[in-house]
């Protein structure tokens, strides 16, 4: 059901979730104190590059109207 929602094979996503479980990367694993640390900065750089894309998009939104 999971690799029909997201568009893969059956087989593609098994081999996605062996190679990660082989990794040892642990989706219920919680975050350790660096991974928390760098989510919150990427959070914060997303957050402030999703305002400066809004504002770009009002400003060039202005400049269009602007009749000069």
């Amino acid at each position: 059901e999971v690799a029909r929602s997201i568009g893969v094979h059956e087989m593609t996503l098994g081999k996605w979730v062996k190679k990660a479980r082989g990794e040892g990367r642990d989706p219920e694993r919680p975050l350790n104190e660096d991974e928390r640390v760098e989510l919150e900065r990427l959070r914060e750089e997303n957050k402030r590059l999703r305002m400066e894309a809004e504002f770009a998009k009002k400003v060039a939104t202005w400049f269009a109207k602007d009749p000069r």
